[in-house]
């Protein structure tokens, strides 16, 4: 509705996790630095913690952007299921056939894969989104996968991405083992007010504003403020501002936009 008014080519505030709009502030890039590692390294298991809407998501499509042509790949973005659709939804993904549902020869299958790949020179790696909601059977499930290696590597790598609850859920006696197989971690901390003025600048400059939209020294406190310097909320906050500022014929949006736009969205962050 706004594009052509603020001379914009794309929605600059969408929430979806567009690996283009990244920003890399201190932690966002020490996390997608440390993922990299993990994989290209051959270190098993690897997990990312972040509060809700910290960009956990993009930061795991951007690293799939990344990758090294030898390293092929499989993203689970909704884990709430049981050990054979787990597999089998991690089979599908990397291109391996799917021909039965039961669940001891899915998981043969599955572990020839990575070895068969090895042979060839190339890695795989398992990305996990939200891995809180992981089931216990499921996560034992998970740590079995990991035992696939040889005696200088492991053969999968697993990237688990997931809430703080995550870590509350590993510190269980019952996950000590698959715990102690993380080798590399990271956690998303919320933006500061520069990182969030950062953030918003780049948004609008990959969405291709050339100065038409700016927000005035007032606004982006308030939005720091009221988004806790999360990701997802200021994408809302900016995103009603934006037609908030549209609506009045205003090209800098001040405080009295950004209030129309939490008053917009009360209840919603």
């Amino acid at each position: 509705m706004y594009l052509d008014f603020y001379g914009l080519k794309e929605q600059p505030f969408n929430i979806t996790p567009d690996p283009r709009f990244l920003v890399y502030t201190d932690g966002h890039r020490e996390a997608y630095d440390k993922l990299l590692y993990g994989i290209t390294g051959r270190k098993g298991f690897i997990k990312m913690v972040g509060e809700v809407g910290t960009g956990k998501t993009t930061i795991c499509r951007a690293v799939l952007r990344s990758l090294p042509e030898d390293v092929e790949s499989a993203l689970i973005l909704n884990p709430a299921m049981d050990e054979v659709q787990l597999i089998a939804a991690i089979m599908q993904d990397l291109g391996i056939p799917v021909y039965c549902n039961d669940r001891m020869r899915l998981i043969d299958l599955l572990n020839a894969y990575p070895l068969d790949r090895n042979r060839a020179g190339r890695n795989v790696v398992i990305f996990i989104d939200e891995a809180q909601n992981l089931p216990a059977p499921v996560m034992e499930q998970i740590r079995l996968l990991s035992n696939l290696e040889t005696d200088e590597q492991k053969l999968m790598q697993i990237v688990l991405a997931g809430q703080p609850e995550l870590d509350t859920r590993l510190a269980a006696q019952q996950f000590r083992q698959l715990r102690q197989r993380i080798m590399v971690s990271s956690n998303l901390k919320a933006l500061d007010a520069q990182e969030t003025r950062k953030y918003i600048e780049h948004r609008l400059r990959v969405a291709g504003a050339d100065g038409a939209a700016h927000f005035d020294e007032q606004a982006l406190a308030l939005i720091h403020r009221r988004a806790g310097g999360l990701p997802r909320l200021i994408n809302k906050i900016c995103d009603m501002g934006l037609l908030a500022g549209y609506a009045e014929g205003a090209k800098t949006l001040g405080r009295r936009h950004i209030r129309q736009a939490i008053a917009e969205l009360e209840g919603v962050i």
